[in-house]
């Protein structure tokens, strides 16, 4: 059924034990990014415990995030219509994949015991209709959109280091990730994009057996993708400056690769990076604010991503100590408001979309 495909356990044999009926496509919206969009969000603690900082916690004790908890079982909710879809490998389409997540969307630890913000997003999407919706989640950590998730139509740039040293940086497939500008590069088995490659035919598999993962499907469309990278980028000063053009290419890659020119983009930022920030992480900031044009300062730096392209900002949402080179210490709260920041601004940009079926969105607490 699958090519270099696993299974985390049993996910897939009982997918469709009550299988629904699907009225009309699948709406789809893909997730991207590296080590905080795959999760690190604690549910309990390392000791098994509903500690501060833990989702457990923060829902039973505080009372937080209420639609996560259906009180009448005493048991995590689920959604009767978001599927929860999360795949994973390392490099490009021939590498192994894992699928992690395969169930209505719901707090599910059986084989991962942490959250990404695809619980706030997911239920924050499925908040506005009962249409069906796929969360699809296909990355892996310790990634740079400047190397591993460079999309095709980025071009080789050449960087001065503060050493006075010139190199060329690779554009997409080509390799190493630099090399002294003049001289001949020595290429290694990674390649620029090789990431990409990987991520985008994991998640078309995923949607080449759409029934597998979401019982009762017969179609579906690409709705919107979800962002949230740039900490690997970050500390490469290269990187970061020419992070802008590469998160341009990435949009128009992946409508152009999916066939969907209208679907939504959603990025977010690096929770630790405050507004005005000149280190890598300003500059990542920077690049998203231009692309999205919904930035504070009203401006638009690329008019065809108008109403189509937003960016969260998430400094305000981070929930306690640490930053995303650190997961924000593990604290699942940083998850949740983060992916529920995410899920409104895709909301945002489908209610302001006129061909949008779907209506406009409730605000979701």
């Amino acid at each position: 059924m699958f090519r270099r495909l696993t299974v985390a356990s049993a996910l897939l044999g009982g997918a469709a034990a009550a299988e629904p009926k699907v009225d009309g496509p699948v709406q789809v919206y893909i997730m991207m990014g590296q080590s905080n969009m795959l999760g690190e969000g604690r549910v309990l603690d390392k000791s098994g415990q509903a500690t501060n900082g833990t989702l457990t916690y923060a829902v039973q004790t505080g009372h937080k995030y209420p639609y996560l908890w259906d009180s009448a079982s005493g048991t995590w909710a689920v959604s009767k219509t978001v599927r929860n879809v999360f795949t994973m490998g390392s490099g490009g389409p021939t590498s192994r994949a894992t699928i992690f997540h395969n169930e209505f969307m719901g707090v599910n630890t059986t084989h991962k015991k942490t959250i990404g913000p695809e619980l706030g997003i997911g239920f924050t999407l499925g908040s506005k209709s009962k249409a069906p919706i796929m969360t699809l989640k296909t990355c892996i950590g310790n990634r740079a959109l400047g190397w591993d998730l460079l999309p095709p139509g980025s071009k080789s740039f050449d960087y001065t280091d503060s050493k006075g040293t010139t190199y060329t940086y690779a554009g997409y497939h080509e390799s190493p990730n630099r090399w002294v500008k003049g001289t001949t590069p020595k290429p290694i088995s990674w390649v620029a994009g090789i990431q990409y490659d990987g991520d985008i035919f994991r998640a078309g598999e995923v949607l080449g057996n759409l029934s597998t993962f979401y019982p009762g499907a017969s179609s579906y469309e690409i709705a919107g993708f979800f962002w949230w990278q740039g900490d690997r980028d970050s500390r490469d000063m290269a990187l970061a400056g020419q992070y802008e053009s590469n998160l341009v290419n990435l949009i128009k890659a992946l409508r152009k690769h999916f066939k969907a020119p209208n679907a939504k983009f959603v990025t977010a930022s690096l929770g630790q990076t405050a507004q005005g920030a000149t280190d890598g992480g300003g500059l990542i900031l920077d690049a998203m604010e231009n692309v999205g044009c919904n930035a504070p300062t009203g401006k638009c730096k690329y008019p065809e991503f108008k109403g189509n392209v937003a960016t969260v900002y998430t400094k305000p949402l981070v929930a306690g100590p640490g930053s995303s080179g650190s997961h924000y210490g593990g604290n699942a709260e940083t998850y949740m408001n983060i992916g529920q920041a995410m899920g409104a601004a895709m909301n945002a940009l489908l209610d302001a979309d006129q061909n949008n079926p779907l209506g406009p969105a409730p605000v979701l607490v």
